[in-house]
């Protein structure tokens, strides 16, 4: 087995990641697909925790646009990412990966509550732990749940899978034909240049703890597992 470049990642996954090309709710397939892949990236000998999006399922930020309540609407988004999360526990079962929920939102009939040492733990035993529920607080982002969970368990990097591109880009690649992606970016020309890569509370949060961002296609089989190792694919934003 090759010498891995990280011990310990968050992957971050998007809702949207979970609905395949349907654009909306879940796609077992898709689902059953990075499970695999994250397999695959277990029995390379990594700790693996993931962080999932609901946008899949709900929207806060669309629910108060339209004169929702703002805390209402992210509890709402909270409860889709446990739905995403219970979905990706039991395609990862299936295929051998020992895997726990924990949810920062307690709710101990289907899932632990989050405790950071039992995660740590876990995740030494080569269980995936999957982080739900945000931060548990309405105004934040799962994007900054990634960042809190890898700072609060020292993990190496953070990957970001992304549908559609390739990386970071310097404008829209779907609108902007020319547009030239980065392979390298640190963390304060991503907020001076507000780039798409995460929000500023979360780029903040990995530029004080530096933690490494693998900004990669989710698309394309085989990514999770080749950004993982440390092969040079996507954006990196920080590190080395």
């Amino acid at each position: 087995m090759a010498e891995n470049k990280f011990k310990r990642i968050i992957l971050k996954l998007s809702g949207e990641a979970m609905a395949g090309s349907k654009g909306f709710g879940i796609d077992p397939e898709t689902v059953m697909s990075l499970a695999k892949q994250i397999k695959e990236v277990v029995d390379q000998g990594l700790e693996v925790g993931i962080v999932n999006g609901g946008g899949n399922i709900w929207r806060g930020l669309s629910g108060s646009r339209k004169g929702m309540n703002r805390a209402t609407a992210d509890y709402m988004g909270m409860l889709a990412t446990v739905i995403n999360s219970l979905a990706l526990q039991d395609a990862l079962e299936s295929v051998g990966v020992p895997s726990r929920v924990q949810t920062a939102i307690e709710m101990r009939q289907v899932a632990e509550p989050y405790i950071r040492l039992r995660a740590i733990r876990h995740m030494e035993r080569a269980r995936v732990v999957i982080f739900a529920a945000g931060t548990g607080n309405p105004y934040f982002s799962t994007d900054t749940t990634a960042a809190l969970r890898a700072a609060e368990i020292e993990a190496d990097a953070i990957l970001m899978a992304k549908k559609g591109v390739d990386g970071v880009y310097d404008c829209d690649p779907k609108l902007h034909p020319e547009a030239k992606m980065f392979t390298k970016l640190d963390y304060i020309e991503v907020i001076q240049r507000q780039l798409n890569v995460m929000d500023s509370t979360a780029i903040s949060l990995c530029m004080d703890n530096h933690i490494p961002i693998v900004v990669f296609n989710i698309d394309k089989p085989g990514n999770i597992l080749k950004a993982a190792t440390g092969e040079d694919i996507g954006t990196l934003v920080g590190g080395k």
